[in-house]
């Protein structure tokens, strides 16, 4: 969390530490020019202390990419994780605003998943695992439906959101709306009509007519539960 003081004169005084401005510099420039055109350098500037001082807190930029990897996954899961449980005292306003107070968490995700690195897939693991979490904290209090596929729902959901993050400038060019500012900028009509409508009619109402949902079911859920059933059957 950044905390921003006011002292008495009127001045910010930024109470974060070191380390947490550091990590904080880190996420903005790793979503700005991605991970591999950012130097250590860069990010002590912004952060307002000596290259030397990143390396001291930690170790690399390797590992100073993974701290970010770990604060962004912890700070989507605490997220989620409050709305889930608020149940029948869900505020949609509160939770969009908090959304929006972590706009530069929503840039990082979309431009280091893409980077081709060993820690993308230990940070998608983590989403997904988180996800599965909260979503079943969502069954209980009854904001979301049960499943009979609760981590198979949960990763891809998860892979969809990421998707879209990273195809955001093609859902800004179609829908004009821009998943990794500050929705609080975007008018109210086209972000009701252009992505919250559209999103809560496909999560809540479905893609599929029942009668071709049922028959598919037929055929490739229960017809493959049979089929393995029978393979496992000893020969007579």
């Amino acid at each position: 969390m950044i905390l921003i003081m006011r002292s008495a004169d009127g001045v910010d005084i930024d109470d974060r530490t070191a380390r947490a401005r550091i990590r904080d510099a880190a996420i903005t420039r790793f979503a700005a020019d991605g991970v591999a055109a950012t130097s250590v350098r860069a990010i002590a500037a912004d952060a307002d202390v000596s290259p030397g001082l990143v390396i001291h807190h930690y170790g690399s930029k390797d590992a100073l990419r993974h701290e970010c990897d770990e604060y962004v996954a912890a700070v989507i899961r605490q997220q989620k994780h409050d709305v889930l449980v608020s149940g029948a005292s869900f505020d949609p306003v509160a939770a969009l605003r908090a959304a929006q107070s972590h706009v530069p968490l929503t840039r990082y995700l979309a431009r280091t998943v893409i980077d081709g690195s060993p820690h993308v897939a230990e940070l998608i693991d983590e989403l997904v695992d988180d996800a599965a979490s909260y979503m079943a904290d969502g069954v209980a209090t009854g904001m979301l439906r049960p499943t009979e596929y609760p981590y198979a729902r949960a990763a891809i959901v998860t892979l969809m959101s990421l998707g879209m993050l990273v195809l955001h400038e093609h859902v800004d060019r179609l829908l004009g709306v821009d998943l990794t500012r500050d929705m609080s900028r975007v008018d109210d009509a086209v972000l009701a009509t252009a992505y919250i409508g559209p999103m809560l009619e496909l999560f809540t109402k479905g893609l599929i007519a029942d009668e071709v949902a049922a028959a598919m079911r037929t055929v490739f859920v229960d017809g493959d539960a049979q089929a393995l059933q029978q393979e496992e059957e000893p020969a007579s």
